[in-house]
């Protein structure tokens, strides 16, 4: 549809947020949809409703609509459950049947989980894909689910067996920022670049000085609006995850995806903050693991990992590898790289001056994930739904949900700053909530809704500094106490 004709996000620096009357999300009472309710409540407070509906101001007649889901795994990786690993499905079913209720020409759900989701498994797991089939055969406008994952591997006794290019690459919209990227002050010339898992040969191809390819599908590019829908979490990598981490799942090759560089501070690296012969040499065996052909010299490999990290962890390493540390100076650009590719990429893969394509962001905080996540969160009940136009603005705020500082938070800090193609034209200072809790700084309203929350060992340092007093938090019709002081990991 032409461009001109999109209702155009202005960045506003509100955040939305709206609360359940209890922590849960039972919609089986017809007419008394909680959720329904409370995304009812949001899109009014954000200015997103009309007489049409609840996206009647953000879906204009004949858009292409995309909703974008955290369906990173089929299982939590820990204790935790589902309901604080992924998006819930109740939500997810909620913001697309709202979406058919508009004159939209098209909805499509998809999302890019890790290479080791079994996506198929998760969509049954949660309903979804029974839901979507029976919305497919009532409304043609609906296009169903898609997995926008071009690699895909199992674990076999430790070992990554993979399935490469599982879609034409046609696909696929390739983008280079080149030295406009946020990653090429950091690139170096000795190929830094690492993401768990993955051969970093392919990442030396895609990510080095001059040179900062993604490759987005299509269907993102094609979308008119963008309705991002993320799960509350903390994150062992990033800090925390919510709307703009989120878009690590537009992309469709994880060799597009720089996590972290290798080696310490100390040799201009950020995979972990001490620089140890012991941890130099767990990074050769990594790397030795990822390129392998064959399966018993994998094997081998990952024995002699093993024997190291044991050996790490009674030297008193908690932390590890793999960038899971507040220093990660890598994670946070590119996922503010993908940002602005959503918002300013044209569908020939060159970046715009205005923005592309409508984007709203509606965060699952019902049950958020705190403790190891992004992969082994435990539960965090807040009961609570989270809106904006502004993902920066939605981060700002979630970080403060999570009892983090969010100024040492990189990912959300820098999202604030003034670069090419910017994410928010307005400072963090200007962030204001509206809706359920009031109107006002988030400092000032979250100070009385603030539960003790467990972070990531490597991120302890960037927690709030605890309030010295428990203040009173309303939850449907009661009142709690709750201590503000965060746990440790």
């Amino acid at each position: 549809m032409p461009q001109d004709s999109l209702f155009q996000p202005n960045f506003s620096p509100r955040v939305g947020i709206a609360r359940l009357p209890t922590v849960s999300y039972d919609s089986s009472c017809p007419g008394e949809n909680a959720i329904e309710q409370a995304l009812a409540r949001l899109a009014d407070s954000l200015d997103w409703c009309d007489e049409t509906g609840l996206f009647g101001r953000v879906i204009p007649p004949g858009a292409r609509v995309l909703i974008k889901p955290n369906l990173v795994l089929h299982q939590n990786e820990g204790p935790g459950g589902m309901e604080c690993l992924v998006t819930h499905a109740s939500v997810i079913r909620a913001v697309a049947e709202a979406a058919l209720r508009t004159r939209a020409s098209e909805v499509l759900i998809g999302d890019a989980p890790i290479q080791g989701c079994n996506f198929d498994a998760l969509v049954d797991k949660t309903g979804l894909a029974a839901w979507a089939e029976e919305h497919m055969n009532r409304d043609r406008r609906f296009r169903g689910l898609r997995d926008f994952r071009r690699t895909t591997c199992v674990l076999v006794h430790g070992v990554r067996v993979a399935e490469e290019n599982l879609q034409s690459e046609d696909r696929f919209t390739l983008f280079d920022l080149g030295s406009k990227s946020l990653l090429e002050p950091i690139s170096g010339s000795h190929n830094p670049f690492r993401v768990a898992w993955y051969d970093h040969r392919l990442m030396a191809r895609t990510h080095h000085a001059g040179v900062h390819q993604y490759l987005l599908a299509k269907e993102v590019l094609d979308a008119d609006v963008v309705i991002n829908l993320p799960k509350l979490k903390t994150h062992k990598k990033a800090g925390v995850t919510c709307a703009l981490k989120n878009l690590i799942g537009i992309n469709g090759n994880k060799e597009f995806l720089p996590h972290h560089r290798i080696g310490g501070p100390k040799t201009g690296g950020d995979n972990y903050p001490d620089d140890s012969a012991l941890k130099r040499a767990m990074e050769f065996i990594s790397d030795r693991q990822n390129v392998t052909n064959s399966y018993a010299g994998a094997m081998v490999w990952r024995i002699a990992f093993g024997i190291l990290a044991r050996a790490s962890r009674y030297r008193g390493d908690r932390i590890g590898m793999d960038g899971s540390w507040s220093g990660n100076d890598t994670i946070w650009r590119t996922c503010l790289d993908l940002n602005r590719i959503l918002l300013y990429g044209g569908r020939d893969g060159r970046m715009r001056n205005d923005l592309q394509r409508r984007v709203i962001h509606v965060a699952d905080a019902v049950v958020a994930g705190q403790g190891n996540g992004p992969l082994a969160p435990d539960p965090l009940e807040l009961g609570l739904l989270l809106g904006a136009d502004n993902a920066a603005a939605m981060d700002w705020v979630g970080a403060q949900l999570l009892a983090y500082s969010p100024e040492k938070i990189s990912l959300v800090r820098h999202a604030f700053d003034r670069f090419e193609w910017p994410i928010s034209d307005v400072p963090s200072s200007k962030v204001r909530l509206v809706g359920d809790l009031g109107a006002g700084a988030p400092n000032e309203i979250l100070g009385r809704v603030r539960t003790p929350v467990s972070h990531p060992v490597g991120w302890v340092n960037a927690a709030a500094d605890p309030v010295p007093a428990e203040p009173r938090i309303r939850q449907g019709n009661d009142l709690a106490a709750a201590s503000v002081e965060p746990q440790d990991a």
